[in-house]
C-alpha cells in the first residue's frame, strides 16, 4: 500500500496529499515528543522565577508571557537560527553551520539558559545520530544549541523547513505550558487552551524567521532574561532554568 505524505510548497502551505513518497515528517513526531531523550522537562526558561515573582499567576498572564517570549526573544531568534542551520546543512557548508551554532550559544544570556539550549541540543543530536543517521547530517563537536540541532536533522532528512520551524516552536510552547501546569498557576484544561491560543502566533513567527537574516536576531525580553539570573539563587526550584 503506498505511503501517504504531506508535502509543502516554498511558502510552507500544505499541498494535496502525495502518494508514493517517504513519510517525510514522521521523525518530527518522535524528535519533538516528551519521550525523546533531550531532558526538556527539566527546564522552564525562567518561567519558574516568573511564577515565584508573581508575573505569571493565571491563564491570561501565561499567554502574555509566552507571547512575548515567542515574538520578542526566544521564539523569533530560534526560528532564525533553525532556518540558517537548515540552510547550511542543505548546502553542505560546515563553516556556515559552525558559525550559526557559535552565535546561537553566544546568545544565551545566563549560565542556566546556556545549559538549557546546549544540553538539549547535544542530547538531541546524539540521539538522532544513533537512531536516524544520515550521511547528510554534518557533525558538530562540543556544545550544540537546540534549534541548530533540530534544523540540522530536519535538513539532513529532507523534512520541509516550514513544517520543522512550526513544530519546533509549538513544541517549545507545549514544554513551557507543561512547566506552568507543574508550577500550578494553571491546570491541565487551561494549559490546552493556552497552547491553542498561541498556535497561530507560532505559525506567524516561524514563517517570519525563515525569511530573516542572522543580523535580524535580537530581543527585548529583559525581565525573562534577568529572571534566569534570579532563578539561579531561588530558594526552592523544580527546574534547572
Amino acid at each position: 500500500m503506498p505511503i501517504i505524505t504531506v508535502t509543502a510548497m516554498d511558502d510552507g502551505s500544505p499541498t494535496a496529499l502525495a502518494r508514493g513518497g517517504e513519510a517525510a515528517i514522521l521523525p518530527l513526531f518522535a524528535w519533538l515528543s516528551p519521550s525523546y531523550p533531550v531532558g526538556c522537562y527539566a527546564y522552564s526558561h525562567s518561567l519558574e522565577w516568573a511564577t515565584e515573582a508573581g508575573d505569571v499567576t493565571d491563564e491570561a498572564s501565561l499567554v502574555a508571557w509566552l507571547t512575548d517570549l515567542l515574538a520578542l526573544g526566544l521564539g523569533r531568534n530560534d526560528a532564525i537560527l533553525l532556518s540558517h542551520a537548515y540552510g547550511a546543512v542543505e548546502q553542505g557548508d560546515e563553516e556556515a553551520l559552525a558559525a550559526v551554532n557559535e552565535l546561537a550559544l553566544a546568545l544565551a544570556p545566563s549560565a542556566e539558559l546556556y545549559l538549557e539550549t546546549s544540553q538539549q541540543g547535544r542530547s538531541f543530536l546524539d540521539a538522532t545520530l544513533a537512531a536516524w543517521p544520515s550521511p547528510r547530517l554534518l557533525r558538530l563537536e562540543g556544545d550544540v544549541a537546540f534549534p541548530v540541532a533540530v534544523g540540522m536533522a530536519a535538513a539532513a532528512h529532507g523534512i520541509p523547513l516550514a513544517i520543522t520551524a512550526q513544530a519546533y516552536l509549538f513544541g517549545l510552547v507545549q514544554t513551557l505550558v507543561s512547566a506552568a501546569i507543574r508550577l500550578a498557576p494553571i491546570g491541565q484544561t487551561a494549559g490546552i487552551r493556552v497552547s491553542a491560543a498561541l498556535a497561530s502566533r507560532v505559525q506567524e513567527i516561524a514563517h517570519q524567521g525563515m525569511a530573516l537574516a542572522l543580523d535580524d536576531i535580537g530581543g527585548s525580553t529583559f525581565r525573562a532574561d534577568l529572571g534566569s539570573f534570579h532563578h539561579e539563587n531561588q530558594y526552592s526550584r523544580l527546574f534547572r532554568s
